[in-house]
């Protein structure tokens, strides 16, 4: 009687844990912190480089200031973008006032996992099509405003993106005319 009253606290205790543990995963989860009203880009200025999308009058997007918990494996999507002066990434690389060549594997990261340039100028290693690359954070792709004039008229980025030079998909063994590709990454 005493060692099945034991296995079953035994039982209950593990059960306990496990409930915990998933409550504390999905704590961690990202939702939403907001929602932004899209506005029609004026003629011309959108750019539709990289299949990006420009945003629509009247449309909600979501808006983040959160991105997934970062692990060993992060799951995140892979999108393409031109770092180049005139690309569809607008301006200069937030973390270093520069552009970047296409043909040098460079990232932007979600505003969450960019954690206000905790990793810029640092590398992560990307995981996809059975390949792996290692890249240099050097912007950001801002999940909390858009569709306006410095994000070129395009929506606030999803909370798990990272978006890569033309480098980085192809050492990955991805053309480039693909809009996105799952992805698992890690800091380098």
């Amino acid at each position: 009687m005493k060692k099945q009253v034991s296995s079953s606290v035994s039982l209950l205790i593990f059960f306990l844990l496990l409930v915990t543990n998933c409550l504390s995963v999905e704590a961690q989860s990202c939702n939403p912190s907001g929602k932004l009203r899209g506005k029609k880009p004026p003629p011309g200025k959108c750019d539709h480089t990289n299949d990006s999308d420009c945003c629509e009058e009247g449309k909600y997007y979501n808006t983040y200031k959160c991105s997934p918990p970062v692990s060993h494996y992060t799951k995140a999507t892979l999108t393409i973008n031109s770092f180049e002066k005139g690309g569809d990434g607008g301006g200069p690389s937030e973390c270093d006032g520069k552009y970047h060549s296409n043909d040098t594997p460079v990232v932007a990261l979600s505003t969450g996992w960019f954690n206000n340039k905790k990793r810029c100028l640092n590398y992560i290693v990307i995981h996809g099509n059975g390949r792996s690359v290692k890249a240099m954070v050097v912007d950001e792709c801002d999940s909390t405003v858009g569709c306006d004039a410095v994000h070129d008229f395009q929506p606030p980025c999803p909370n798990n993106i990272v978006d890569g030079s033309k480098a980085v998909w192809e050492a990955l063994g991805v053309p480039t005319d693909r809009d996105e590709l799952d992805i698992y990454w890690t800091d380098a």
